[in-house]
């Protein structure tokens, strides 16, 4: 079988596969020996592959998160990429109107907060994000505890709510935030089918009526699949049986929904959401996040969520940029910006779809399935050195065999960058040999 060089190029060479090309995540783990041998064996693996000039992860870009960026390869080697790996969805990540925001709280405030938001951290700004996310939400009587990661809202709020004793119910293809934030909390941990409310209802209905809290979590948008989260169905059937909700709308907020409320107010379900979570280094292109829940609730776990209390609060630069990125996501211009990135997300799955593996991807994540993960180091080498970056999973983020290539569409992609897009992974496909069948027959 013929296998890509260092150069990205494809060789007639019917030499073993080096090791680095079946890699996954979940090899290096564990080590059953007292010698710490996964660490070596994964720096061994990754030395080879840079020795190789094959290796195309943590590649520093030289620019902001724009839609072509430049990037430069440990070994020296400068590229001009197509940027479909940045989930910088509306462009705020860079918007003058941000930027200049960031850069006079910068001037008033200083660098950082530093200091626990329970201490001296909270800053005149987390106060003006809180309401302004309270208000754009708008139902009555919601609070917002802010923290400095995406990731921490999860664990933080889950493991503060929840104690022994009491059943966590977790759709099987949410964050891992999610799941780490039930193993934190200690509580019995249940799964159901993805987007399945019957299979939830199983769940529900064998944990039975007895149970002194549950916690049903799922998601908005799930970045692996890009589908929706079947909020409509789920939270009636957890409703039923006395659970409370917590939906992660990370990939989805400010980006549908009434001026971008997300995939619960498009599915007319926010108001029996107990738990919303949100990020901003989504669609605000900034890094934080926060829970908006009832007042009591925020409250609570502005104290009790560990990884709250025991970290810094956001930075003044950050929150400022945010709050501006908020409030032109919530006005006419973010209803344009988002009406752009529907048009732009169905041009690419217009493309790609039938020619290769996209999965059921309603979003503006847009999956390539390629399959095997002994493909992972050499695809995205080549994707790289062919002008494009997309971000890559495979198992155990996804199951065996399904390893992908993420495709984070934005509003500020032209047509003809997504139209070079796909034919750059038409191009991998054919090479690599995961171009279906149907396709090749065309």
């Amino acid at each position: 079988m013929s296998e890509p060089n260092r150069k990205g190029e494809i060789s007639d060479s019917a030499s073993r596969r080096p090791d680095y090309y079946e890699f996954t995540y979940d090899m290096f783990i564990a080590s059953v020996d007292g010698e710490e041998s996964e660490i070596s064996r994964f720096s061994d693996t990754i030395d080879s592959a840079i020795a190789d000039g094959v290796y195309a992860y943590e590649v520093p870009r030289l620019e902001a998160q724009r839609t072509e960026v430049k990037a430069q390869r440990p070994d020296g080697l400068r590229l001009n990429l197509l940027n479909f790996s940045s989930y910088n969805y509306l462009g705020y990540a860079h918007h003058p109107e941000v930027i200049a925001a960031a850069k006079a709280a910068l001037d008033e405030y200083g660098l950082g907060a530093c200091s626990s938001p329970v201490q001296a951290g909270t800053l005149g700004l987390h106060t003006i994000l809180e309401k302004r996310l309270a208000d754009f939400i708008g139902t009555p009587n919601l609070g917002v505890s802010l923290f400095s990661s995406g990731y921490a809202v999860n664990t933080g709020t889950i493991s503060a709510i929840m104690k022994r004793g009491h059943h966590i119910v977790i759709d099987k293809s949410s964050h891992m935030s999610i799941v780490e934030g039930a193993q934190l909390a200690r509580s019995k941990l249940h799964f159901f089918e993805h987007n399945d409310a019957d299979s939830l209802n199983s769940v529900l209905t064998e944990i039975g009526a007895g149970a002194e809290r549950i916690m049903v979590c799922t998601e908005g948008v799930f970045s692996a699949d890009g589908d929706f989260g079947a909020l409509d169905k789920i939270l009636p059937v957890a409703k039923s049986h006395g659970a409370h909700v917590l939906v992660d709308e990370a990939h989805s907020f400010l980006l549908c929904g009434s001026h971008g409320r997300g995939v619960a107010d498009m599915m007319g379900v926010l108001d029996q959401v107990d738990y919303l979570v949100v990020t901003f280094s989504k669609a605000l292109g900034g890094v934080g996040g926060a829970l908006i829940a009832r007042c009591d609730v925020t409250r609570y776990v502005n104290w009790y969520a560990r990884c709250r209390m025991f970290s810094a609060a956001i930075d003044p630069a950050v929150t400022a940029g945010v709050t501006r990125g908020l409030e032109l996501g919530m006005g006419e211009a973010g209803d344009a910006a988002r009406e752009r990135l529907r048009k732009n997300a169905a041009l690419l799955r217009s493309l790609l779809k039938g020619r290769v593996k996209i999965g059921d991807s309603e979003s503006w994540i847009v999956p390539v399935i390629f399959g095997s993960e002994s493909l992972i180091v050499p695809l995205s080498d080549w994707l790289q050195r062919h002008g494009m970056d997309g971000s890559v999973m495979s198992f155990p983020a996804v199951p065996m065999n399904e390893a992908r290539v993420r495709l984070f569409v934005t509003s500020e992609h032209s047509e003809d960058q997504i139209r070079r897009c796909a034919s750059i992974v038409l191009r991998a496909a054919e090479q690599f040999g995961f171009l279906l069948d149907t396709a090749i027959a065309t």
